[in-house]
């Protein structure tokens, strides 16, 4: 993104010129999907997509905002001494939630801000564009106001928003990515102690490239919580016959000995996919720290078909995305996030990447009836001030 032209629309904007960039990267998820609230591990990365910010200091207490991706909206202000959630906030209740829980929390933050928001992440791509948005208030925040703030200070800030601001039961894993991740490395991170590796992700002669269903995902709210229910019940049934906290706690050979306990096939099914999921994960850390990407791609592949058969989240579209990048040569491709659309992801040779968005584009237009989106990305740094020049 030019960030010349942010500086040029912050000064048409808010009629001044001494902002500074900041940026916050998306995330993917590499494999280990609905392990979080399972007690297993995931291993997301931050992407080249993001979102930026131009972002300066008030005299006053107004807090001005303005998105470039919503430019009908206007700007919309309030003061720095009223930070209610309100509906009609529309977006910028996420940047409002982070200041409002770092005053809370006892930090400085004694005047107000204008800030001016542009990102490219695909809106509902499930990419975490609010993360994305939360982590990035937090270092203009740290920044501007030099506040002693961690980076797992604002991850869990960027959590208590999501949770208790907005109402949404989500996990740890797209802040921690967001913040913490660095370029060319991915994150094991335990999602019951928060201990975290970062791995080396060196993808030599080969690119990530990120397929958008273009499918709105109104079941995945839903379906989330019926299989978070699901692995409940399961985990209930199984406590009568082993003493653990979390189905993560089990390995999948343990489980084949207890499966004939649980009540259901549903049930079992559920169960084998977060435990199953959990051991591909670590699995898939070691293969690319013995830099075998083959190995990686077929865990990879694996934890797709276990998303489709066993915990029965992805849906035709992600399934016909994630099967046509097989057909057509991908080290590895599943779908990320929580399924019921949003994307998959494939690992793809290089020199290859245009014929195979071509072929797979083609082949979902055909069988689904209208267009997928492509985005080849790197894996960037996490939320920062930007080196502008």
């Amino acid at each position: 993104m030019d960030t010349t032209l942010l500086k040029t629309k912050f000064k048409t904007v808010f009629s001044r010129q001494d902002g500074e960039v900041f940026f916050a990267p998306g995330r993917i998820n590499l494999i280990g999907e609905h392990t979080d609230y399972n007690g297993g591990h995931v291993f997301p990365c931050a992407i080249t997509i993001g979102t930026y910010a131009v972002s300066a200091k008030r005299e006053d207490s107004q807090i001005r905002f303005y998105s470039e991706n919503f430019p009908e909206i206007g700007m919309i202000c309030f003061d720095l001494f009223d930070l209610a959630y309100r509906k009609e906030g529309n977006w910028t209740n996420y940047p409002k939630g982070m200041i409002r829980y770092l005053k809370d929390a006892g930090h400085e933050i004694d005047s107000g801000l204008d800030i001016l928001f542009n990102g490219n992440i695909p809106t509902g791509a499930g990419l975490s564009s609010s993360a994305s948005i939360e982590m990035l208030t937090g270092v203009i925040l740290r920044e501007i106001f030099a506040l002693d703030v961690s980076d797992l200070d604002l991850v869990l800030t960027g959590k208590k928003v999501e949770n208790e601001f907005i109402g949404v039961n989500s996990g740890i894993m797209d802040q921690f990515a967001v913040q913490k991740g660095k370029e060319d490395m991915a994150i094991l991170l335990d999602c019951v102690t928060l201990g975290y590796e970062m791995i080396p992700l060196v993808l030599d002669g080969y690119k990530i490239v990120i397929m958008n269903t273009n499918k709105r995902r109104e079941l995945a709210t839903s379906k989330y919580n019926e299989r978070r229910s699901e692995c409940e019940a399961a985990l209930s049934e199984l406590r009568q016959y082993r003493n653990v906290n979390s189905l993560g706690e089990l390995t999948l050979k343990e489980f084949e000995k207890l499966e004939g306990y649980l009540s259901n096939e549903t049930l079992r099914k559920r169960a084998r996919h977060g435990i199953s999921e959990n051991e591909r994960t670590v699995l898939a850390a070691k293969a690319l720290k013995a830099n075998e990407l083959k190995t990686f791609g077929e865990l990879m592949n694996a934890s797709h078909r276990s998303l489709r058969d066993d915990y029965e989240v992805t849906g035709i579209e992600l399934d016909v995305l994630s099967e046509a990048a097989w057909e057509e040569g991908a080290l590895g491709a599943r779908m990320t996030g929580a399924g019921f659309g949003g994307c998959a992801i494939a690992i793809v040779e290089s020199e290859k990447t245009e014929s195979f968005i071509q072929s797979v584009s083609a082949k979902y237009l055909g069988k689904i009836g209208y267009e997928a989106s492509f985005y080849i990305v790197d894996i960037s740094d996490g939320a920062k001030k930007w080196k502008v020049g």
